[in-house]
C-alpha cells in the first residue's frame, strides 16, 4: 500500500515521532491513523508528547542581525537544563529559527496564539472568496486556505527556509527526539528599520 506524504505528516503532527517511524507505522496499519498512533505508542516513539508535562526554565535568548543591518531578531527558546542550553545542536536550532523569523516575518509563534477574532475574520474572507460552490467543496477549500494562512503567519507552521519539506515544528520535534528534553520556542521580536512595532 502506498502511503501519502500528507498522511505521514498528519501522523507526525499528532505524535511528533520521526518521519520514517510514522511511515513504517502507517504501512503496518494499512494507512489507519488511529492504529498507527497505537503502534508508535507501544514502541515508545512519541517522545515530544512525553516531555510536554516537564518544565523548561533554562534556555537562551538568541539574536540575528541581517547582513544589511536593517533586520534584527531576538528569540527566546527554553529547555529543561543548562547543559542542553549549551548544546551545539540546540544553539544551531536557535540560530536557524532566528534566521527563519528574519526571512519569513511570522506574526505568532504558533496557531494557538492567533486571536480567535483574527482566525474567524480570515475564515469569513475565505468563505466569501469561494461563495457559490457546493458546501462540502467550500469547506475543503476554506480549510486548505486556512492552513496556508497559518503557514504564513505562525512560525511553527512555516516551511523551514533551509528545507521546505519540513515545518519548523518538525525541526523542533526532531531536536526534542535527539536531545530528550522538553524544548519550547517561547517568544520572539523582529525589528525592521523604519517599521512600527505592533
Amino acid at each position: 500500500m502506498a502511503i501519502s506524504v500528507d498522511l505521514i505528516r498528519k501522523l507526525r503532527e499528532k505524535t511528533n515521532a520521526p518521519m520514517m517511524d510514522c511511515k513504517k507505522a502507517l504501512i503496518e496499519s494499512n494507512g489507519d491513523l488511529k492504529t498507527a498512533t497505537e503502534i508508535l505508542k507501544k514502541r515508545g516513539q512519541i517522545v515530544a508528547l512525553k516531555k510536554a508535562g516537564r518544565s523548561a526554565k533554562e534556555g537562551v535568548v538568541g539574536s540575528y542581525i541581517h547582513s544589511n543591518s536593517k533586520i534584527g531578531v531576538l528569540l527566546e527558546v527554553n529547555c529543561e537544563t543548562d547543559f542542553v542550553a549549551r548544546n551545539e545542536e540546540f544553539r544551531k536550532f536557535v540560530k536557524d529559527v532566528c534566521m527563519q523569523i528574519a526571512a519569513s516575518s511570522p506574526a505568532y509563534v504558533s496557531r494557538e496564539e492567533v486571536p480567535k477574532s483574527i482566525a474567524e475574520r480570515e475564515k469569513e474572507i475565505l468563505k466569501e472568496q469561494v461563495k457559490g460552490k457546493p458546501e462540502k467543496v467550500m469547506e475543503k477549500i476554506v480549510e486548505g486556505k486556512l492552513e496556508k494562512f497559518y503557514s504564513e503567519v505562525c512560525l511553527m507552521d512555516q516551511p523551514f527556509i533551509k528545507d521546505d519539506k519540513i515545518a519548523i515544528k518538525d525541526y523542533l520535534a526532531t531536536l526534542i527526539g535527539k536531545i530528550g528534553e522538553k524544548i519550547i520556542v517561547r517568544r520572539f521580536v523582529r525589528f525592521r528599520v523604519g517599521e512600527e512595532m505592533e
